[in-house]
């Protein structure tokens, strides 16, 4: 297994450093790009939906990102997308990130970026060893060869988990993903029923097994659309009321006018006001369970 107490000691020293020197150099919030990392205020421009139309997505916080191996499946390294607050000093709480089924794309990175601006530290999980989907079948391939063989999948989770808790010293740590990876941070919640803080779904797929989802001490948030024909709204409401029978800490939105891969700007199914409620609901859940209030003496 990856030794990651020391490489994650070892880029937290030599990114400080970066963003000392950048700092000493006068760097403002144009932000600076490079193979070591993204320190500033930067902005992240997605490609739209079915007209083309680009959105830009400014984060009010300046990062620091890194490509970085966290785990060693099947005897090869795999590398995620790493991200965190410049100006971190104290382990915050972490998030692991799940693609979806087009794998760990610009798209993905940019969401990532977004969750470390709100004071999380952030990995952006690997499930498909450095390949991604430019079209429906490729993505559909790549989904497949995991659905047909979870075991390295599953062990992939792990180490993300094992990473973000042991190397980087998270206090807390959630799990969130979208379509493909919004099955597997469901499944990091069935890995970690006890440990895991936090998950949250936007449209993968669920289940009413209440054997599976019994071990579950998770609280889940689950965001789907009523248009969705993947996980229709049928099977979302048999989620929901396993989930009630069994007394989960849990909260289901069924957005009316939304279909599958509303969040995404790069979907034809993307809906910005969905979006942006989901969003709402996605950091005011994440603070609620992931951030831990100092109590005064």
């Amino acid at each position: 297994m990856l030794n990651g107490k020391y490489y994650f000691r070892d880029l937290m020293l030599g990114l400080a450093s970066l963003s000392l020197l950048l700092a000493a150099c006068g760097s403002d919030s144009s932000g600076v790009d490079g193979t070591a990392g993204q320190v500033g205020v930067e902005t992240v421009t997605t490609a739209g939906s079915s007209e083309a139309s680009r959105i830009q997505q400014t984060l009010q916080r300046a990062i620091v990102s890194e490509r970085l191996p966290y785990a060693e499946v099947e005897d090869e390294l795999v590398y995620g997308y790493f991200a965190f607050p410049s100006d971190m000093n104290d382990p915050l709480p972490a998030i692991i990130v799940i693609h979806e089924w087009w794998g760990l794309d610009d798209h993905v990175r940019a969401m990532a970026n977004r969750l470390a601006a709100e004071g999380y530290i952030v990995l952006a999980v690997d499930l498909f060893n450095g390949k991604t989907g430019t079209t429906a079948i490729e993505a559909r391939q790549l989904m497949l060869d995991v659905v047909e063989n979870p075991d390295p999948a599953a062990e992939n989770i792990r180490q993300a988990y094992d990473f973000v808790s042991s190397a980087a010293g998270a206090p807390r740590i959630a799990s969130i993903g979208w379509g493909f990876g919004g099955d597997w941070a469901l499944n990091t919640a069935m890995l970690f029923p006890d440990e895991l803080d936090a998950v949250v779904i936007y449209y993968g797929q669920v289940t009413d097994d209440e054997d599976v989802l019994r071990p579950i001490n998770t609280p889940i948030l689950g965001l789907f659309g009523a248009e969705d024909t993947s996980t229709p709204v049928k099977t979302v409401q048999r989620f929901e009321a396993a989930l009630e029978r069994l007394r989960k800490n849990y909260e289901i939105h069924i957005y009316p006018t939304a279909g599958f891969s509303f969040a995404n700007p790069t979907s034809r199914s993307y809906d910005d006001k969905v979006a942006e409620d989901a969003w709402k609901r996605t950091l005011e859940f994440l603070a609620y369970n992931l951030v831990v209030e100092e109590v005064e003496s």
